[in-house]
């Protein structure tokens, strides 16, 4: 059986320690995948193995838009643009964000809770308010 786990990578907590992990500088990107998919913190990368195939989706994602990292008190937050595959017929149970720039190394696994589906129309993933108690990525 497969299985889907929302985590942080172990990849990117090590990527953090490195040049890789400039992330406002680097491209990141959010690929779709199926409910047969196995994702987890021990992703290490973009694979293409169980990706989403549809109508207004190509493999590898979209490109993270107005990528930003910043404080919210002592806490570090991740935020970007919602993610909008507009025109599309998918079927998505996660998404991977992933560095582009970085050998596309695995940064972490969002997990919808099941399958999401677009017809014809909008997938579009929405991220929290970027703050302490909310955002994506937050490092404390």
């Amino acid at each position: 059986t497969m299985a889907i786990t929302q985590a942080l990578c172990v990849a990117f907590k090590e990527d953090l320690m490195s040049p890789g992990a400039n992330l406002e500088a680097n491209t990141l990107k959010l690929a779709l995948y199926t409910n047969a998919a196995t994702l987890n913190e021990n992703t290490t990368a973009y694979t293409t193995s169980q990706e989403v195939s549809g109508t207004g989706y190509s493999a590898g994602g979209a490109t993270l838009a107005n990528v930003a990292v910043t404080t919210d008190g002592n806490v570090a937050i991740f935020d970007c643009d919602n993610v909008a595959f507009a025109n599309s017929t998918i079927t998505a149970q996660a998404a991977l964000i992933y560095n582009n720039s970085n050998s596309n190394s695995a940064i972490c696994v969002l997990d919808f809770g099941g399958d999401k589906s677009s017809t014809n129309g909008t997938f579009e993933i929405q991220f929290p308010t970027a703050d302490a108690n909310n955002a994506l990525i937050r490092i404390s």
